[in-house]
């Protein structure tokens, strides 16, 4: 299936601008991977743990496959669980001090420049409006928390690794936060903050996200997986697609956001899976 073009950013401001005049109670969700960045933040995160040499080429080279293997075959529950464990005993014994340091530099080394134009814009927009705009994503909070202060957003839920005295434990705080846990976290969020659901704004590449999507009055896709797009051609949502010239691998095949629970993953520990080795 050939993508099509990529809309102007006129084009996507009348897709806000057209919903709902702006309230205080409103707010926009903005997921990560693909959504707002091109790629998953995995392969990101592998890039700069190879480039502090964290990680050896081999381990790279096995993110490289396991996220291949996300987009062709979509995810996988006992993939997620293996991922998730082998992550969280990488975590132990290491601090957020770390991890905190890590993600700043990878951001700035690596996800800066892979930031979408159009959907930091479209963030942009909702901030001229007075509408508060969080990112949500199964991206370690760590790591959510640091693009979200980069790009001036109100916030950021992610997946919170459990630490105590400031060092993982290996445990996870809640489940990782894709799927239905996401669409729950911004439920709890808007209860918390008082933001009108019907009024907000969310925005997404993978159906995945769909507990998200379908909480709030004016669902976005954005790069969307085939079965998002079908979706939203449905029920008539705005779709905005940035990539140009690039052909699916197959019908159906799922956007990067499939990696999100991997990702998740990740926020538990793989992201300082080598620190110790590094030191000594």
């Amino acid at each position: 299936m050939t993508v099509r073009p990529a809309p102007s950013a006129a084009a996507d401001k009348r897709a806000v601008d057209a919903a709902v005049a702006p309230r205080p109670t409103a707010a926009a969700f903005f997921d990560l991977d693909n959504t707002l960045i091109r790629g998953a933040s995995l392969f990101h995160l592998a890039r700069g743990l190879a480039a502090r040499r964290f990680l050896s080429s081999g381990e790279i080279a096995r993110f490289a496959c396991s996220q291949l293997t996300f987009r062709i075959r979509g995810e996988r529950t006992e993939q997620v669980a293996t991922t998730r464990e082998r992550a969280l005993s990488f975590a132990r014994g290491h601090t957020v001090e770390e991890m905190v340091e890590l993600c700043r530099h990878i951001y700035d080394d690596y996800l800066a420049e892979k930031i979408w134009p159009g959907t930091r814009a479209l963030a942009e927009l909702h901030r001229r409006r007075g509408e508060p705009v969080w990112l949500v994503t199964a991206a370690p909070t760590e790591l959510a928390e640091i693009i979200a202060g980069r790009l001036g957003l109100d916030g950021a839920l992610g997946t919170e690794a459990e630490a105590v005295d400031g060092t993982y434990t290996g445990r996870l705080v809640g489940e990782i936060l894709h799927g239905q846990a996401k669409g729950t976290a911004v439920r709890e969020l808007a209860e918390r903050r008082g933001y009108d659901l019907s009024v907000c704004h969310a925005y997404s590449d993978s159906a995945n996200d769909l507990p998200m999507l379908t909480l709030v009055g004016h669902p976005h896709a954005v790069n969307p997986d085939h079965r998002l797009r079908a979706r939203a051609e449905y029920e008539g949502w705005p779709i905005t697609d940035y990539r140009t010239g690039v052909r699916m691998l197959r019908a159906g095949l799922p956007g990067a956001a499939l990696t999100g629970a991997a990702t998740g993953a990740v926020a538990a520990g793989v992201a300082l899976a080598r620190r110790a080795k590094a030191k000594s």
